[in-house]
């Protein structure tokens, strides 16, 4: 046993011996490559070069205004024990700083619980905020229960159009006695 333990190590030191005799050959060439690699720039020079190359970051924007919505069932829902799924078309008037229309479909499920259930929806917005006109795409996802109401309402990436092309960010809706509002918290490229 004592016998293979030296082998073994023999072999061991043996491996390191010749990773270090190519370490040394390569010393000369790691140097050279080194040479030829470019200098970084002086402190003040690098920080003058990373403040011209930073984009200014987009300024947030509201909207703000009311809207009314037409919810018309597509379709007989689907009734089980514990839960009911549904499917409805959307139609919006949305007036304030965006001023235009929407289409949307939304899914349903509502439970035996009352004021228990959740919905998923996509809508299409189209007309004029602050000015520029286009359109771009919204999704929901809320979900209400005896412990309250979340909902998240994002724009989706990439679906602006128009003058809201590269538009980013989330809408908040609020209900209070019977009417509607929102607040569209919004980015866009150009908007400073």
């Amino acid at each position: 046993m004592n016998h293979t333990y030296r082998r073994k190590g023999s072999v061991i030191l043996l491996s390191v011996a010749i990773a270090g005799v190519a370490l040394v050959a390569l010393l000369p060439a790691l140097r050279l490559a080194e040479a030829r690699r470019p200098q970084k720039p002086a402190a003040h020079e690098q920080h003058d070069a990373q403040y011209i190359s930073q984009k200014a970051d987009p300024v947030t924007l509201h909207a703000t205004g009311e809207f009314s919505v037409q919810v018309t069932p597509d379709g007989e829902n689907d009734k089980a024990p514990g839960s009911t799924l549904g499917r409805m078309l959307l139609s919006k008037q949305l007036h304030g700083d965006f001023e235009g229309t929407s289409k949307g479909q939304m899914l349903t499920v509502g439970t035996d619980v009352k004021g228990s259930g959740a919905y998923v929806a996509v809508e299409r917005i189209t007309g004029t905020l602050h000015g520029r006109s286009g359109s771009f795409a919204l999704q929901h996802s809320g979900t209400m229960s005896a412990a309250g109401l979340f909902l998240n309402i994002t724009i989706v990436p990439d679906s602006g159009s128009g003058q809201l092309t590269g538009i980013a960010g989330k809408m908040n809706i609020t209900i209070a006695n019977g009417k509607h509002s929102y607040d569209l918290e919004y980015t866009l490229p150009d908007a400073h």
